[in-house]
């Protein structure tokens, strides 16, 4: 498991979510603009800092990250709407009106699902490490095996942004991306549902899975020898 690292104050704000009607769709507050130094790296967790990896894969351009950065430190991403394979927020950038900005990233297929379900729940820590909104490198690492990559790698995010700018990405973009990765850091599930399945549905399915697996590889209980009740009472005397 990759604890998070324990530095004091916290100068970094968390977006809170919003009640939603169902688990496919939630909906992140506004952060707020950062009060530290600056110098705090976007991620914490080894998941979080992927993404970030991911997102500076997409472009060469090191100032408009550097713009993206600076957009996201100082509170102009809106509301994060995360829904799977999307994710959808405004931007304020220099004109009044703000840019609707969106990243896409694949869904698994159903037989991905299972196969990665399956193997996750062979596994109780995996689910443990879920449940206390972690996630251990051990559990991408069983997902690789199988076959599957739950993080994005170079060029699997797909930007795009209403801004004139055809930058991939633009700045305005980045700044999302970059919030994307402190949403990560707080729970790795946002990563899931972006996969194309809510927190709810898979807790529940990786419950019911954990129980059939643990059934299975319970010792079966031994056989007992059964008698003939007229062979049974054969040496008694019955008045």
């Amino acid at each position: 498991m990759s604890p998070r690292p324990h530095t004091g104050h916290d100068p970094r704000p968390v977006a809170r979510p919003r009640p939603g009607p169902d688990d496919l769709r939630r909906t992140f507050e506004a952060v707020p603009p950062r009060t530290g130094d600056g110098d705090e790296p976007f991620a914490d967790t080894w998941w979080g800092r992927a993404w970030v990896t991911a997102l500076e894969s997409l472009s060469m351009d090191e100032a408009r990250l550097a713009r993206g950065r600076t957009y996201a430190d100082s509170g102009k991403v809106a509301a994060i709407t995360v829904t799977p394979g999307r994710v959808v927020a405004y931007v304020h950038g220099s004109r009044p009106r703000p840019y609707r900005c969106e990243l896409r990233l694949r869904t698994l297929a159903d037989p991905d699902w299972d196969t990665f379900l399956d193997a996750v729940a062979a596994r109780p820590g995996h689910l443990a490490a879920l449940l206390t909104k972690e996630m251990p490198h051990s559990l991408a690492d069983t997902a690789a095996e199988a076959g599957i990559a739950l993080l994005p790698g170079a060029g699997d995010l797909d930007p795009g942004c209403s801004c004139p700018d055809h930058g991939r990405p633009c700045k305005h973009v980045a700044a999302l991306c970059y919030q994307m990765a402190r949403l990560l850091d707080t729970d790795p599930f946002v990563l899931l549902l972006l996969r194309g399945r809510g927190e709810r549905e898979l807790l529940e399915e990786l419950g019911r899975r954990n129980a059939a697996h643990s059934a299975r590889e319970r010792p079966a209980a031994p056989a007992t020898p059964s008698v003939l009740a007229r062979e049974a009472l054969a040496d008694r005397y019955l008045p």
